[in-house]
């Protein structure tokens, strides 16, 4: 038997880890809600929901990723 720890998102169940499981094949999925914390007071989830509400922001540079460099610390723009 295997044991993982997941979470319900509404619509499915989504493993909080990695899971080694066969594919395409039939599972018995036995559900009961673990004591302690629930996924959404995890700190990375609380995280990911804040940064989510965020509005976009239009002045940041579209190139932000690729030239990280230039606007953290003034390098010349890579070509």
């Amino acid at each position: 038997m295997t044991k993982l720890k997941a979470h319900f998102d509404g619509k499915v169940l989504v493993p909080d880890e990695p899971v080694n499981l066969p594919l395409n094949c039939a599972l018995e999925v036995r559900v009961q809600p673990l004591k302690g914390m629930s996924s959404q007071e995890k700190p990375l989830v609380k995280l990911l929901h804040a940064l989510e509400e965020l509005p976009e922001n239009s002045t940041w540079p579209s190139d932000g990723a690729q030239q990280h460099d230039h606007y953290l610390y003034g390098l010349p723009k890579r070509s």
